[in-house]
């Protein structure tokens, strides 16, 4: 029988905490269970195993930026769209950077994290397609954005970028790059 409150949703918070706490490397089975104040077999009534805790955080992480950033674009198009994206974005990885750190990013994922991931994906292509983007075209441009604003907020995170110029005025170039070419971008 499971423990009473404990449920699914609630290990994967635990294991949130932990990571948000600890790193990506704090997260382990026994830590969960720790915080969730449960014996670690307890945990296998809810998650088969580290695995698929691990695409179970990742799902939830992709579920939080789809809502981030589903929000900030919400009424706008274009470049105002594409900036507010942006800034959502990068600001998630900052305010969070080991739980974005700890989202898994391999493609051969077992489907646990599909549905979130291509939730996330719908509103990039969502934003991108105001330029009339379609295809092809469209899957470059979210290639590229993905690329951009994941780079730059690693970095920023991590405490990459040592000058002392700005790094708000840097982002702000870095969208208007990407706005710009969008722009040009032809189907």
């Amino acid at each position: 029988m499971p423990r009473a409150g404990l449920s699914p949703d609630a290990v994967v918070d635990a294991a949130i905490a932990v990571v948000d706490a600890g790193g990506p490397g704090a997260l382990t089975l026994a830590a969960v269970a720790g915080r969730a104040g449960v014996a670690t077999p307890s945990l296998y009534k809810h998650v088969r195993n580290l695995a698929e805790l691990r695409q179970l955080v990742t799902a939830r992480i992709l579920e939080e930026l789809a809502d981030r950033l589903g929000n900030a674009a919400m009424g706008r198009s274009r470049d105002d769209a594409v900036a507010a994206l942006m800034r959502a974005y990068r600001g998630y990885v900052v305010e969070h950077p080991s739980r974005y750190a700890s989202m898994e990013q391999s493609a051969e994922r077992q489907h646990v994290g599909d549905a979130a991931a291509e939730r996330l994906l719908g509103v990039i292509y969502a934003v991108l397609r105001g330029y009339g983007l379609d295809g092809p075209e469209l899957v470059h441009a979210a290639r590229c954005l993905r690329s951009a604003v994941h780079g730059f907020a690693i970095l920023e995170a991590s405490g990459g970028f040592g000058l002392p110029e700005d790094l708000e005025a840097s982002y702000e170039r870095l969208i208007t790059v990407l706005t710009s070419g969008f722009s040009q971008a032809r189907v």
